[in-house]
């Protein structure tokens, strides 16, 4: 899924302070963290407001931090590992021996507006995120069911020939289009979430994106919370859900998402107790933070890319040389070890490194001669002639540091100058669909832990590829590896697959992730994950036993 997005719009920042300053007034002198805890209310910094909360319609972390509080899939976040599932909707599930049909076993649920929760809504589901009207962006993760590819780009108009039956009530048959031994932690993720077939119809129908099923006065859900209050750019507020499931393990009674754009307003909230966790640390303050307050700094390891996507329809950057260049001429080690300061490691190729069973790529390593000679190649000796591009980030203090690292790393070496503009989240994510833009700051957090999350998405016509590039040979090397008989074959696959992507190089990959924050020592069961998906059934808040009373 897409990354965090940050901005530094004025507005959003004085918001903050005034928040601060209503917050002040609260109490008794009470820390707002302290009451909040006292009243089990988990303060989170989100990083901005979300595009929605459909979970078909959505691609990016905010949204997915709200959505996995509200709805609840087949199987749920384990607490502890991203390598794992819990059980979710689903009580228990198995597969035959080569792990091409699934059979999910549905517990006693219930949703917000009263109906059960049935094998049917998951049919209903699928073929609505497949559905070629709607448009769904994250359609493609569902091409491991069978035929569901065709009935995504119009082949076939008969749903009932795509690998999802329900059995019965309570039973879901899925038959996929090869062996996939992982298909239980790709259900992890929102896009194989259900949505209430009802509320849905109520207000639109299935293929309409305009639906109004996802607002704050009709939404439904499944999940552990439900909505309880959302004023736009300001909070959107969940509450415990008594007739979710598995209510008694629920600890918390309810969560404030702060969508704080501004990183410096989100730790003067933080500094000054009102807020639980922040969305990010600002890279200078990183070792500000490892001395003065080593308890709630976090730095984990986070399964993602940060890279620029290239817009593959303009020229220059239609010339893979051009491309090449670009990527072969960054030192990224420099940059990581001056500029972002988190620990994060220099991307060597796409698929980053901490995925069982898949060696990280050294494609692109910093090769400054080859870069230069590259570019005189395609025509532009010493960056002379090169033409005015532009960076493309999301407003971010943060971001434009890198951005302007990279900004000086590509006049030093190939003697261009490039750009930078900002652009609010939202407007940011249309330009990026659209193409309309030179090179755009992208980050990639993995949607489950296994290498498919990352190089599917830059097949033809995927609605995450967003660069115009298009590789018949890339494409028929994932369809390969969806249809492999054993894990390594589809590996040895996805391997060749990322050759080919790296070698006419549509984005520029800059380095992996790590996950910098801050954690108030009040919250408890929050554990280091890969995917950083934490389930907030498990979360609960512990009062400072020192200001007990007050």
């Amino acid at each position: 899924m897409r990354s965090i997005p940050f901005s530094s719009y004025i507005v959003r920042f004085l918001f903050a302070f005034a928040m601060i300053g209503s917050l002040t007034a609260c109490g008794s002198g009470e820390r707002e963290t302290q009451r909040a805890a006292r009243d089990g209310i988990l303060l989170f910094g989100n990083g901005s407001e979300p595009k929605g909360i459909d979970p078909h319609l959505v691609t990016g972390v905010p949204e997915n931090k709200i959505i996995s509080a509200l709805v609840e899939g087949l199987v749920s976040y384990h607490p502890t590992s991203d390598l794992e599932s819990s059980p979710g909707m689903a009580e228990r599930w198995e597969s035959n021996a080569d792990f091409t049909v699934w059979t999910f076993y549905l517990r006693d649920a219930k949703w917000t507006n009263g109906d059960p929760v049935r094998a049917q809504d998951f049919v209903y589901s699928w073929q609505r995120i497949l559905s070629p009207e709607l448009g769904a962006e994250y359609a493609p993760m569902l091409y491991v069911i069978k035929n569901a590819e065709a009935f995504n780009t119009g082949g076939l108009k008969d749903f009932s020939q795509v690998g999802v039956k329900a059995l019965d009530d309570k039973t879901l048959q899925v038959t996929l289009g090869g062996s996939t031994s992982y298909f239980p932690l790709m259900l992890q993720h929102y896009s194989f979430f259900p949505v209430n077939p009802r509320a849905v119809e109520e207000h639109g129908g299935m293929t309409d994106r305009q639906s109004g099923w996802s607002t704050f006065d009709n939404y439904v859900g499944n999940g552990p919370f439900r909505l309880k209050q959302w004023v736009t750019n300001q909070v959107i507020e969940v509450e415990r859900n008594p007739d979710y499931w598995d209510a008694k393990t629920v600890k918390l009674n309810g969560i404030r998402f702060f969508p704080i754009d501004n990183i410096n307003a989100e730790e003067t909230m933080f500094r000054n107790d009102r807020l639980h966790i922040t969305n990010q640390v600002f890279p200078d303050k990183i070792p500000v933070f490892a001395e003065k307050m080593p308890e709630q700094l976090r730095n984990d390891p986070y399964l993602g890319t940060y890279f620029y996507r290239i817009n593959v329809t303009r020229k220059p950057f239609n010339d893979p040389r051009v491309r090449r260049a670009l990527a072969l001429s960054l030192d990224k080690k420099l940059l990581v070890e001056k500029v972002t300061k988190g620990g994060q490691a220099p991307a060597t190729g796409y698929v980053p490194t901490g995925i069982p069973g898949y060696e990280a790529s050294t494609a692109v390593s910093f090769r400054p001669d080859e870069a230069r000679r590259l570019l005189a190649e395609a025509g532009y000796p010493g960056g002379k002639g090169f033409p005015k591009t532009e960076i493309m980030i999301n407003t971010s203090e943060a971001h434009r540091k890198v951005a302007e690292a990279v900004q000086e790393l590509w006049r030093r070496e190939l003697g261009i100058e490039i750009g930078i503009y900002n652009q609010e989240w939202k407007v940011y994510l249309d330009n990026q669909s659209s193409l309309n833009f030179d090179l755009s700051r992208s980050g990639w957090i993995a949607d489950y832990a296994h290498p498919s999350t990352f190089v599917d998405m830059f097949t033809t016509g995927n609605g995450n590829n967003d660069t115009g590039w298009s590789s018949a040979r890339y494409d028929a090397l994932i369809e390969a590896a969806r249809r492999a008989g054993s894990e390594e074959e589809r590996v040895r696959l996805m391997h060749d697959a990322e050759e080919v992507l790296l070698n006419e190089m549509p984005i520029v990959p800059i380095y992996w992730y790590t996950r910098v924050y801050l954690l108030d020592t009040k919250v408890k069961g929050w554990y280091p994950k890969l995917l950083d998906n934490h389930p907030y059934k498990h979360v609960w808040l512990e009062p400072d036993a020192s200001e007990a009373g007050k």
